[in-house]
């Protein structure tokens, strides 16, 4: 179990380049970035499938549900993320959307063999104010009833990440490699939602493909693979609370590169998600 949790870890580092990355490749429109990247991901795994021997016909086969599961999830959740930022201010929509991880402590209490202690539930709803000072910061954060439809979108992606990620584990007889074939079915349902509601427009600099490119090999690629197998034989409890750490070090990333400027509660943020953290550690030692 250890060594999947690292695992998950190894994701959310890898999510925390996700917003360096996503401003890289501008002026690409989210859909379309969604198509690329998925579809880098998903070939990067047939090819390694392919490269060890591994027959992808049985994944074909897989029962319907997991199918649904897997695209559901991964194209689900980024088309609703997506459309709430349409429809509701970005900061809000965000704020709510990012309540997937404290979800995830929440919905992991009803699985089999695992127990919810009030170590995770504290330390997820510390890490959340913590993500939520990074989200909202120097942005207005009162809700308005005219963006409610953007709000609930954002909340169904919440729910959607987070019931995915849960559920994974009680698909744990479906092999990592099948993340795969649910990347490349999720990069043909963006493909198909780019032309229906998008532009096409592609980057401008050497940068701008460099992180198209990097996008689809880390944070929109081998991360889901790792995230899959840290929810499935990990400590869930103890990945759903550690994703808050993903927009701090994404923030300090975006200041350290130029990209945003720091600002005095980053370390108000970084303290809460740190003590969050190590009360969802001592929870986990504590059932032992």
């Amino acid at each position: 179990m250890k060594t999947a949790t690292i695992t998950g870890f190894v994701a959310i580092l890898l999510w925390s380049l996700l917003a360096l990355l996503t401003v890289g490749s501008r002026p690409i429109p989210p859909f379309q970035l969604n198509a690329i990247c998925f579809g880098i991901g998903g070939i990067i795994g047939v090819v390694w499938m392919l490269a060890k021997g591994k027959k992808t016909a049985p994944l074909m086969r897989l029962p319907l549900k997991y199918w649904f599961l897997g695209i559901g999830g991964l194209f689900g959740y980024h088309a609703l993320y997506f459309s709430a930022l349409r429809l509701a201010p970005a900061a809000e929509a965000s704020l709510i959307a990012y309540l997937w991880p404290l979800l995830i402590v929440l919905f992991s209490g009803l699985l089999p063999n695992e127990q919810l202690r009030f170590g995770h539930l504290i330390g997820a709803l510390i890490a959340f104010a913590g993500a939520g000072l990074i989200v909202i910061s120097g942005n207005a954060t009162s809700l308005e009833w005219s963006y409610l439809a953007g709000y609930i979108l954002a909340l169904l992606a919440a729910f959607t990440w987070s019931g995915y990620s849960v559920l994974s584990r009680l698909a744990g007889n479906v092999p990592t490699q099948a993340v795969a074939l649910f990347c490349l079915g999720t990069s043909v349902l963006s493909l198909l939602a780019h032309l229906s509601f998008e532009t096409t427009q592609w980057p401008t600099s050497q940068f701008g493909w460099i992180s198209v490119l990097a996008l689809g090999a880390g944070p929109v690629g081998l991360a889901f693979y790792l995230w899959d197998v840290g929810v499935k034989k990990g400590n869930i409890q103890l990945l759903g609370v550690a994703s808050y750490a993903a927009p701090l070090f994404s923030t300090i990333i975006l200041v350290a590169t130029g990209y945003a400027k720091a600002h005095s509660s980053l370390l108000i943020a970084s303290t809460l998600i740190t003590i969050g953290a190590l009360l969802a550690a001592r929870a986990n030692k504590s059932r032992r």
